[in-house]
C-alpha cells in the first residue's frame, strides 16, 4: 500500500492561517480547506459591508487556496458553510450563486454560536486536485 503525501497550501491570494493549522492541505486527489471568512488578505482586517462582503471575500479566499494548487472552485465536491445567524441564508445564498453557477458542490449550513474575529460566516471546502 503506497502512502499518501499531504502537502500545506500557502498562497498571497488568502488569509495566512490565524492558528495552529494551514489555510489548505491536498492529499492524494484532494484539496481540504480552512473554513475562510471575510478577511482581507492584504490587510488582514475583515472586509466591511456585511454578510454578503464577508461572504464574497471567503469565496474569493477559497478560490485563491484552490488556484495555489492548481484546482478551482469547478472542482469543488463539498462546502460548508457556517452562519453566525441563519436570517442571513439567502443573502449568503445570493453570493454563493455567484461563484457556482453551474454544477454546484454538495453543501451543508449551519448556524454557530461565534465565528473567528466576530464574521458574520465562514465557509470551507472539499475540491479534486
Amino acid at each position: 500500500m503506497s502512502k499518501l503525501e499531504k502537502k500545506i497550501i500557502k498562497t498571497d491570494n488568502a488569509p495566512a492561517a490565524i492558528g495552529p493549522y494551514s489555510a489548505g492541505v491536498a492529499a492524494g486527489a484532494f484539496v481540504f480547506t480552512a473554513g475562510q471568512i471575510g478577511l482581507d488578505p492584504k490587510s488582514g482586517q475583515m472586509v466591511e459591508g456585511g454578510v454578503e462582503a464577508e461572504a464574497k471575500r471567503a469565496l474569493t479566499n477559497l478560490k485563491g487556496i484552490l488556484e495555489a494548487t492548481g484546482s478551482s472552485l469547478g472542482n469543488v465536491v463539498k462546502t460548508t458553510v457556517f452562519l453566525k445567524d441563519m436570517a442571513d441564508f439567502a443573502k449568503v445564498n445570493a453570493v454563493y450563486a455567484e461563484f457556482f453557477t453551474e454544477n454546484p458542490p454538495a453543501r451543508s449550513a449551519v448556524q454557530v454560536a461565534a465565528l473567528p474575529k466576530n464574521a458574520l460566516v465562514e465557509i470551507e471546502a472539499i475540491a479534486i486536485l
